[in-house]
């Protein structure tokens, strides 16, 4: 009769963990989730600050390193100016939008199959002109 209680506890022991690590692995991957998408609107205000205070219409290569530099999993990024063939003198505002943001999971929960990348949808910033190149010592710094 031990043998066969023992047995038993060692199924029951394993039904458990595997129903506790599935939870405790989706608990981790939905922790990142969020982190990702807090990370990336925050990036997206950084590129915008960065594109606004740096007054270069074509940097976005500069504008996408710095905002990697938060976020090392954004690829693509749109960085447009209002009115769309303005001059560094009479632009009114910029816009700097994340675009095919990916998040990986990194728990096993359903299959590899069946976990593919979510899509995030896009984090966009504006930057109206009244804080374009206003700052010469934040220019400075942050151009470099």
């Amino acid at each position: 009769m031990k043998g066969t209680a023992q047995g038993a506890s060692m199924v029951e022991f394993a039904l458990v963990l595997v129903t506790f690590m599935m939870f405790f692995f989706a608990v981790v991957d939905f922790s990142r989730l969020i982190f990702t998408w807090s990370t990336a609107a925050e990036a997206s205000r950084v590129g915008a600050r960065y594109a606004a205070i740096c007054d270069d219409k074509n940097n976005a290569s500069g504008v996408l390193q710095k905002m990697q530099s938060l976020l090392p999993q954004i690829a693509a990024i749109e960085v447009r100016w209002s009115p769309p063939n303005c001059l560094s003198t009479n632009c009114v505002a910029v816009t700097v939008r994340i675009t095919d943001l990916k998040f990986p999971w990194i728990a096993p929960l359903l299959g590899q199959s069946a976990m593919a990348p979510i899509v995030l949808p896009d984090f966009s910033t504006t930057v109206v002109r009244e804080s374009m190149k206003q700052d010469a010592v934040a220019a400075a710094i942050a151009c470099r």
